[in-house]
């Protein structure tokens, strides 16, 4: 029986969240390759999301040049690297879109696929996932 990526996301924050060796923010940005690893990991997402007939229809009317650009904003601040995010926060850029658990862990999905074909360490994934996975609440049904 496979688990599902929320379960998964569940029991990583909780193993993180009681493991004293947790990745600074400044080393997890590295491992992802800094600002060139994480705008090819938004690029390769984006790439999985066009071809993933679960989600793709939400981001048909999207300015996905823009997206792409608050995308990388946003992974690079929440691995710890240098930049700010300056984009609308999360419940605004979704708001009116009702997206349920399921469109969440689309996209998800997408970015594990994008972050295995970067080659990035499964710990810094996790770390990555962990970080994003609060903002759930934010995205869901909004």
């Amino acid at each position: 029986m496979k688990a599902s990526p929320l379960a998964l996301l569940a029991l990583l924050l909780t193993l993180l969240g009681c493991t004293p060796q947790q990745p600074s923010g400044d080393r997890l940005y590295q491992e992802l390759g800094g600002q060139p690893g994480i705008t090819r990991i938004v690029e390769g997402m984006l790439l999985n999301v066009a071809r993933d007939d679960r989600i793709r229809h939400y981001f048909v009317r999207v300015d996905i040049a823009r997206l792409r650009g608050q995308l990388i904003q946003k992974f690079c601040a929440d691995a710890g690297g240098p930049c700010r995010y300056t984009g609308a926060s999360m419940e605004e850029s979704h708001k009116g879109l009702n997206l349920q658990p399921a469109d969440f862990n689309a996209l998800v999905e997408d970015l594990q696929l994008a972050m295995q074909h970067e080659g990035i360490a499964e710990w810094a994934q996790n770390a990555l996932l962990a970080r994003l996975a609060p903002q759930r609440g934010q995205v869901i049904r909004q």
